[in-house]
């Protein structure tokens, strides 16, 4: 699971601090939990050089930085250099140099120069929070809330509240700020409100809170008011994005695709109203309906599942503009799942509906600090319970869960008609969670080191990555110990979320772009494009990188094998929403299913394994009207999966083109079908069947 990247928490989150006379200054990093999790330690020198020190562990990982910079007269960096670790391990290695005009940079992922005018900012591809907050420190100085950017683009500030906070008698005044120009959406900091302003805190609602230290008795009171102010903007976002279908409307000459038996049938006319399938006709019926969509011969889908996500209030708008109506949410703050569901129920949030796994761990240092953290029988079930009441399907259990009660506890909720899943908790195999009642196993990786650990391989740690990439390669798929192994996952029909792209990052060297989205990479913004070259492994010769690629291409074959041997799978990402599915079809595709198998999993098999067959994952009368509009024909070429021209879902038109332009997305679809207007149609005895028949039966009503 990815919650955060390191690239995420210390180079996307703009948070501002201004060199004063202070020599040092302290952040603590405190998750949901209260429990420390990093710092930062800023130090200003009498000679203008400023030294950082950051770290940041949680879930046996984390990145270490150590950063020092000089600033120039506009307050961007003159001289900037970051070294240490990434998240997974990556050696970190970052210059930045500007001498009047000229500046130049390199990294272990790029390097570049530029002749510049004026003010400029140089975006690290690796810094510390300290690092990235210097814009704000800048953009005050400038005075128009903007910043040209390095090596592009402009950063735009906006103030969005303001607050009180107290701290043994003392108060202050500090200020929600707004920063859109970096990543595809917003990124919010606290800052305070003196002529030049320094981060006070930096919130990720339902996660973490990094804050000065001794201000965090206001974490909650931030936390609020953050919130808010992101749910005013989603509510804005929703109400521009969304567009209600009112009364009946039929989207003509479709190719309807069959989930059922993955095969793509004849052009048919479907009637939506109220947000659900009414009727499916032959194209070229007679058309009885106040609006329409002309597919002109499109394929239609139903809306994809994606079974792995981890979903935040700013997702929506990717997962919408790819197709995904449907997402598992694998794991979450239980407080913003609930505002979440609630915000969708009242049409306030751009987003596909959600399917909530209860998340629930294991007491330990490398701890994820989700859900439930428990230490002992009662209190699993305490959790399994809580989940039950507020109607979650299924639990996921995480890397530190208990072995002693895994048994016990999967009985428990199977006992209250939940599905349980997971990884692998510490000190097991794959087989052994199996054998205790698992019905489904999360990541190819937790699939794999079945046959990779032994009794004292700590899974918590980075070996669960490391490990997979070093010795897949080797594994005989043939073998007795592998073939009885998938012959245990078959006949118990346990179901496999493999999420093969997100395990592209084991075999991705640094400077090469991330073949998981290397086909939508000119799309996205050059931000983005330059994260997208950064690795995140430590790989540091040919011979390593040929191991760990052999590696991911056997894990690949691996979920073929399965595929052919009769194991359920389902299809997640645990990544960047919406693109990350479209590669993991591909990559279904490359390990040996038609496209339309492929397209099979992500659209049955998604609403099988949530418990949601009822009114998703197929095309028919009386079932939701999730559907989704294909240029080209994604049954036979997979790649056209890309090119998703119209959605409805929840009674409402998403345009993807009108999605990607605010995110600030190049569209994959240009010439987008659009919703007319017909004459009005009659509803009275003498304009209809239902009225003819009714006048025929003698029901109409007389005066």
């Amino acid at each position: 699971m990815k919650l955060l990247r390191a690239s995420t928490l210390a180079c996307g989150l703009l948070l501002a601090i201004n060199a004063r006379a202070t020599e040092k200054l302290r952040y603590v990093i405190v998750l949901a939990d209260g429990r420390q999790a990093g710092e930062q330690i800023v130090e200003h020198g009498d000679d203008g050089l400023t030294k950082v020190h950051y770290i940041f562990k949680d879930n046996g990982r984390g990145p270490e930085l150590d950063e020092q910079y000089r600033l120039a007269a506009d307050g961007t960096f003159a001289e900037y250099q970051v070294k240490g670790t990434s998240t997974y391990g990556a050696p970190v290695d970052e210059h930045f140099t500007r001498t009047g005009n000229q500046a130049e940079w390199k990294s272990t992922s790029e390097q570049g120069k530029q002749t510049v005018g004026g003010a400029a900012y140089y975006v690290p591809l690796n810094g510390t929070l300290e690092a990235n907050s210097v814009a704000i420190a800048a953009i005050a100085q400038r005075g128009d809330d903007k910043l040209p950017l390095l090596p592009a683009g402009t950063l735009t500030q906006r103030k969005l509240d303001e607050v009180e906070v107290n701290r043994d008698g003392k108060t202050e005044r500090v200020q929600l700020l707004a920063f859109t120009g970096l990543g595809l959406t917003p990124n919010f900091a606290w800052a305070t409100t003196d002529a030049k302003p320094r981060l006070f805190a930096f919130v990720v609602p339902g996660f973490m809170v990094a804050i000065e230290d001794g201000w965090q008795g206001n974490g909650k009171l931030l936390t609020e008011h953050q919130q808010a102010a992101e749910a005013a903007l989603l509510k804005e976002m929703a109400v521009r994005l969304e567009h209600p279908l009112s009364g009946l409307t039929v989207i003509r000459n479709a190719r309807v695709f069959d989930s059922e038996t993955a095969k793509l049938g004849s052009p048919s006319d479907v009637y939506v109203l109220r947000g659900r399938i009414t009727a499916v006709l032959p194209a070229g019926s007679p058309v009885r309906a106040d609006n329409q969509i002309d597919a002109a011969g499109r394929v239609m889908l139903p809306g994809l599942f994606d079974m792995h996500g981890h979903v935040g209030r700013w997702d929506g708008g990717l997962n919408l503009a790819t197709g995904v109506t449907t997402v598992r949410d694998m794991g979450n703050d239980n407080g913003t799942m609930q505002q979440m569901l609630g915000e969708i129920g009242d049409g306030e949030l751009l987003s596909p509906q959600i399917v909530p796994a209860g998340f629930i761990e294991g007491e330990s240092k490398y701890s994820a600090r989700l859900g439930f953290v428990i230490k002992d029988l009662p209190q699993a079930k305490a959790a399994v319970d809580w989940y039950a009441e507020h109607g979650y399907p299924q639990l996921k259990v995480y890397n530190s869960f208990p072995k002693e009660i895994l048994r016990e506890t999967i009985a428990y909720a199977h006992s209250r008609g939940m599905r349980v899943s997971g990884h692998i908790p510490v000190f097991l195999r794959a087989q052994d969670a199996v054998d205790d009642g698992y019905d489904e196993i999360q990541h190819i990786n937790q699939v794999l080191l079945n046959f990779l650990v032994t009794p004292t391989t700590d899974t918590r740690t980075l070996e669960r990555f490391i490990l997979p990439a070093e010795k897949v390669a080797g594994l005989d798929f043939d073998s007795k110990p592998v073939q009885d192994f998938i012959g245990l996952l078959k006949s118990r029909q346990t179901v496999i979320d493999s999420t093969l792209a997100t395990f592209d990052f084991l075999r991705q060297r640094d400077g090469q772009m991330s073949a998981a989205y290397a086909d939508v990479a000119d799309h996205l913004p050059l931000d983005l494009q330059r994260n997208l070259r950064v690795g995140s492994m430590n790989i540091p010769d040919d011979a390593t990188a040929a191991r760990y690629e052999k590696s991911y291409e056997k894990m690949i074959e691996f979920v073929g094998r399965m595929y052919r041997a009769g194991i359920p799978l389902v299809a997640g990402t645990d990544a960047l929403p919406g693109f990350t599915l479209q590669r993991e079809l591909e990559l279904y595709v490359q390990a040996g299913m038609t496209p339309a198998q492929a397209l099979q999993i992500a659209t049955r098999n998604g609403a099988k394994y949530t418990r949601t067959s009822n009114d998703r994952g197929s095309i028919a009368p009386g079932k939701l009207a999730d559907l989704v509009l294909f240029d080209g024909d994604p049954t036979t070429h997979i790649a056209d999966i890309h090119k998703v021209a119209l959605v409805i879902t929840q009674g409402k038109l998403v345009s993807p083109r009108e999605v990607d332009m605010a995110l600030g997305i190049k569209p994959f679809v240009e010439n987008a079908p659009v919703l007319t207007a017909l004459p009005p149609v009659p509803t009275n005895s003498g304009g209809n069947a239902i009225g003819r028949m009714r006048a025929a039966a003698g029901l109409d009503a007389k005066d």
